[in-house]
């Protein structure tokens, strides 16, 4: 069975999701939800996702919400490859850290720019706050969880990316600068592309 996916191709938690599907060769059906029209209150929606939220997965009737979950979901079920998701303790507790850093401090900073409409003072640095933690974080490293590809970096990739549309890093950041640069040369990559040029076209076009 295809599983069905309730996303947004803007929405950097949707590309997430995006990422690991493609690397694990995951075939996806992508069901558009539009926010301005409220799918996502319509009650076919709410009843298989209360919170009503994207994304959402119906894998067979089995219904998942949080990007972070349905991420290692996937993983767990589908892929016999467990570099993204190692089993080893401490490197799953280091991955639900930084995937805690994304929920807790980096997508808020993002959804709190977008509902206000501006970019105040305490925005940008709230942030800058958030690519400073990441510019420690990838210190003497080349991945966010240690020294290869996980969900980590997964998660934080739409994000960051994303951020950057609103608050440009700032080119003293060189380890994000060269973490981007590294996911952005890997055959995946695309998977985030189109929703991150979606999005940047539609806030240059306000700015214009």
């Amino acid at each position: 069975m295809v599983l069905k996916l309730y996303s947004l191709d803007t929405s950097p938690p949707v590309r997430a999701v995006y990422l690991t599907a493609e690397i694990l060769g995951l075939q996806l059906e992508r069901i558009h939800m539009s926010l301005m029209n409220e799918d996502q209150l319509r009650p076919e929606f709410v009843k298989l996702n209360p919170q009503h939220t994207v994304p959402t997965l119906d894998d067979d009737g089995k219904i998942i919400w949080d990007s972070h979950a349905i991420m290692i979901y996937l993983v767990t079920k589908y892929s016999k490859d467990r570099s993204l998701y190692p089993e080893d303790p401490f490197t799953r507790a280091v991955i639900h850290q930084k995937q805690h850093f994304d929920s807790g401090l980096a997508f808020p900073a993002f959804i709190r720019i977008v509902k206000a409409k501006t970019i105040p003072q305490s925005s940008i640095d709230e942030v800058v706050t958030v690519y400073d933690f990441l510019e420690t974080f990838l210190e003497g490293k080349n991945w966010v969880a240690g020294d290869f590809l996980t969900l980590a970096d997964l998660s934080l990739l739409p994000t960051i990316t994303t951020l950057d549309c609103l608050v440009a890093i700032d080119e003293k950041y060189l380890n994000i600068k060269g973490w981007i640069r590294r996911c952005s040369t890997l055959s995946w990559y695309h998977a985030n592309k189109k929703g991150l040029d979606e999005f940047r076209n539609r806030i240059n076009n306000l700015l214009a």
